[in-house]
């Protein structure tokens, strides 16, 4: 009886606790916080002072702004999974009675939700300091905020299981470095889609191309947006296509941090 009634626990309290866990640690670390808003408000006055003097093209820059602080911030977020090894509480999580899944998806959308608070931040001072170039609709701005989720989703479970395997956030460092720069570079924030050769055809197959797509229709061509299906932009991918991709990707990163989840690793209970 005590088995089955542990096999029953309940997943949903598990999430929400640990997710819950997450943002009352992050509001708890005074740097974090001080970093979270510190990033936005200096990107936003590095990019106003020194576009005010340049030809640089503010609006095809801004949504990869936007990309690099979901990426970096929701990548980093889960080095948590690292320090609650070394200190013992993810070996007690393991062997509670909720589904590992749970445990998963906690820790996920935990992660997810700071990327996207931070996102947001970054949003909000792009359209108050660029109202002429970043100028969504009420209706494309909670749009683009909801796109932004799901590539926070997407990206924290890519960080995940990469996190889980590591022994030491020095490890996970080295990783990151060499990992996420290119993918960012190559998702459309400086390389253009729709150009030829090998560089074309790499930013074609990153997933996280189509979010910064997504984040380029909403936020810097809301006057562009006709139709959900026929888009008039030239070179840059469909929206429906951004939020399949974007969707598929999501997907695929938890499924795949659920399946790292339930292999052992060095540090877990054995």
């Amino acid at each position: 009886m005590t088995e089955l009634a542990l096999r029953r626990a309940p997943a949903l309290p598990a999430v929400v606790a640990l997710a819950w866990r997450e943002l009352v640690r992050f509001f708890r670390q005074r740097n974090r916080v001080f970093g979270a808003l510190g990033q936005p408000i200096i990107f936003w006055f590095l990019f106003s002072e020194g576009l005010k003097s340049s030809d640089l093209d503010y609006a095809h820059f801004f949504p990869g702004t936007l990309a690099m602080i979901l990426l970096f911030t929701a990548i980093f977020a889960t080095i948590s999974i690292i320090e609650d090894r070394n200190e013992g509480f993810l070996q007690g999580v393991l062997v509670s009675p909720a589904p590992r899944w749970a445990m998963v998806l906690g820790k996920v959308l935990g992660g997810a939700a700071i990327a996207w608070i931070q996102g947001i931040a970054f949003m909000l001072l792009g359209w108050i300091g660029f109202s002429s170039i970043v100028h969504p609709s009420a209706l494309g701005a909670v749009q683009a905020a909801l796109l932004m989720g799901l590539m926070a989703i997407a990206l924290t479970g890519l960080g995940f299981a990469i996190a889980w395997r590591m022994e030491s956030t020095h490890a996970f460092h080295a990783i990151m470095s060499v990992f996420l720069l290119p993918m960012w570079l190559l998702s459309g924030a400086f390389f253009r889609q729709g150009q030829a050769g090998l560089l074309g055809w790499v930013v074609s197959i990153n997933p996280l191309t189509y979010g910064v797509a997504g984040l380029r229709r909403y936020l810097t061509h809301a006057d562009g947006l006709t139709t959900f299906a026929n888009d008039p932009i030239p070179g840059v991918p469909p929206l429906w296509l951004c939020w399949l991709v974007t969707a598929l990707f999501a997907a695929a990163m938890l499924t795949l941090s659920w399946r790292v989840a339930a292999t052992r690793v060095k540090g877990d209970v054995q």
